[in-house]
C-alpha cells in the first residue's frame, strides 16, 4: 500500500534518523557547521595535507633544473632552457651501464629473495605454539630495525675486517685459508648489502603478514582441520590465500621501490675498492649533485629513476589486477 510519501514504507517503522544523515551522504549542511562539528579530526587532517604541500609539493618545482642549465649563483627563473640535453648526457655517460647494472642486480635480487622471505617468516611463526618463544623470536627478529645504517654499518665492518668474527668462523671451519677483507673485494659488496638489509628488515616486514594472518576467521582452519588438512595444507590452502591481497599491494609497492637502492646502507658500506659493484643510482646523484656540484645534470638522472619506478609500478598494478583482482588503483 502507498502512504502519503509513495515510497510503501508503513510510517510507524520509518527510521527517525535517515540513513543519509547517519552516515554523512547527502548532508545539506553547510560547510563550515560540518567543519566545525568535526574540527578535531579536520584538523588532524589538515597538518597532514599541510605537510605533504610543504614537503612533498613545494620542492618538486625543483624538479624543472632537469631541463635547465642552473647555476647556484642564478634563480631557477633565469636559468636558460636546455631541453632534454642532460638526459641525453646520462645515456651516453661512461658509468651509465654500470651504474644502472648495479641498481637493478642488487634490487631485483633484494626484491626475488627479500620480499617472500618476510612471508615465509610470518608463516611459520603464527604456526609456533608457545606464545613466549614466539613472541621472543619477534621481538629478536624486528630488533635490528631500530638500529640507524651508521650503527649497523660499523657492526658490520668490525665482523667483516681481516680479524673479525666472519673470517675467524671461516677459518675455523676450514672453508678459507686465508683472511679476506669482504669490503674490499667487489665481488662479496651484493651479497653484503643483500644479506645485511634482510636480516635488518625481516621481523619488520612480517609484522604486517602476521597481522593480516591474525585477520583470517578460526572457522577456516577448524573446517580445514575437520577434512584432515595438516599444518603445512592449512598454510597453503587457507592462510595463504587469506592474505594474498595484502601481499599484492606489499609487492606493487617493492615493485614501485626497485629502483631505490637505499642510499644510507650503500653509503655507510661502500669504498673506492667496491665502487665497480657499489656504484648505484641514488649514490650517482648525491656524486654528482652535491659532490661535483652538477645540480641540473643530477636532478635530470634523479627524474630519470623516478620515471622508470613510475613505468614499472603501473606495470606491477596492471599485472597484480589481472591474476587476482586487487590493486592499488
Amino acid at each position: 500500500m502507498e502512504n502519503k510519501r509513495g515510497d510503501g514504507i508503513n510510517p510507524a517503522k520509518r527510521p527517525l534518523i535517515p540513513a543519509a544523515i547517519e552516515t554523512g551522504f547527502g548532508n545539506k549542511r553547510p560547510f563550515w557547521r560540518r567543519f566545525l562539528a568535526q574540527r578535531h579530526l579536520q584538523t588532524m587532517a589538515l597538518l597532514g595535507v599541510v605537510w605533504m604541500i610543504i614537503f612533498n609539493y613545494i620542492p618538486m618545482y625543483s624538479i624543472i633544473i632537469a631541463f635547465k642549465e642552473y647555476n647556484i649563483v642564478k634563480s631557477i627563473s633565469e636559468a636558460p632552457w636546455v631541453g632534454l640535453t642532460h638526459f641525453r648526457e646520462f645515456l651516453a655517460d661512461d658509468n651509465f651501464g654500470n651504474v644502472m647494472k648495479n641498481t637493478l642486480g642488487i634490487s631485483l635480487i633484494k626484491l626475488f629473495v627479500g620480499f617472500p622471505l618476510p612471508i615465509i617468516f610470518a608463516l611459520f611463526l603464527n604456526e609456533v605454539r608457545s606464545i613466549r618463544y614466539k613472541k621472543t623470536i619477534q621481538t629478536i627478529s624486528y630488533l635490528p630495525h631500530f638500529l640507524s645504517w651508521v650503527v649497523l654499518g660499523g657492526i658490520l665492518a668490525t665482523w667483516l675486517a681481516d680479524v673479525g668474527i666472519i673470517n675467524h668462523i671461516l677459518m675455523g671451519l676450514h672453508l678459507i685459508d686465508q683472511p679476506i677483507t669482504f669490503l674490499a673485494e667487489p665481488k662479496y659488496f651484493w651479497t653484503i648489502i643483500i644479506t645485511s638489509d634482510i636480516w635488518k628488515e625481516l621481523g619488520w616486514s612480517a609484522i604486517i603478514y602476521l597481522a593480516a594472518i591474525a585477520g583470517v576467521s578460526p572457522e577456516m582452519y577448524e573446517a580445514a582441520t575437520i577434512d584432515g588438512a595438516g599444518r603445512f595444507q592449512k598454510m597453503w590452502y587457507v592462510t595463504l590465500p587469506s592474505i594474498k591481497s595484502t601481499i599484492s599491494i606489499l609487492f606493487i609497492l617493492a615493485v614501485g621501490g626497485v629502483m631505490n637502492s637505499n642510499f644510507d646502507q650503500i653509503l655507510v658500506l661502500r669504498n673506492s675498492l667496491n665502487d665497480s659493484r657499489s656504484n648505484v643510482i641514488d649514490y650517482y646523484v648525491y656524486q654528482t649533485g652535491l659532490l661535483s656540484a652538477r645540480f641540473s645534470y643530477s636532478a635530470a638522472i634523479g627524474l630519470f629513476k623516478s620515471v622508470i619506478a613510475l613505468i614499472l609500478l603501473l606495470i606491477a598494478n596492471r599485472v597484480t589486477k589481472k591474476i587476482n583482482d586487487t590493486s592499488l588503483f
